[in-house]
């Protein structure tokens, strides 16, 4: 194997999202394998994108002000992110009105800031309520 590196496990299936399960494990030192159908660790279920948040979260040790500017987004966003992944890992994220509170100001702190268009905006608050 040398000093290349192994692709990461996947989670998701890449055609159509459902959960994969690993069937077969084996030691590259010894050579036993173990044959079967294992679910995956939950943070294998996050995508690339939120298991690079949850990481660049525990680096800054859950300060999100921190976790904002690595971003480069608002904390609005930052905060619907975390909630997110944490309903993906199964757990019962903070109440909608919350949630939909930090989704609208995110998004018009989107139009201030000239990354997002008014009509987008209209549209996206729209499809929320």
């Amino acid at each position: 194997m040398g000093n290349s590196r192994s692709p990461e496990v996947l989670g998701r299936c890449p055609v159509c999202s459902s959960e994969l399960t690993v069937q077969r494990l084996s030691c590259a030192d010894c050579g036993v394998a173990l044959e079967g159908e294992f679910l995956l660790n939950p943070f294998n279920r996050l995508t690339a994108e939120q298991q690079r948040f949850v990481e660049i979260f525990l680096v800054a040790r859950g300060n999100m002000s921190e976790v904002q500017k690595e971003l480069g987004v608002s904390y609005p966003t930052v905060r619907t992110r975390l909630e997110e992944i944490i309903g993906q890992l199964g757990h019962k994220p903070a109440s909608d009105d919350a949630t939909q509170q930090a989704e609208r100001l995110s998004t018009l702190q989107d139009v201030e800031s000239g990354s997002l268009s008014v009509e987008e905006a209209l549209r996206r608050l729209a499809d929320r309520e």
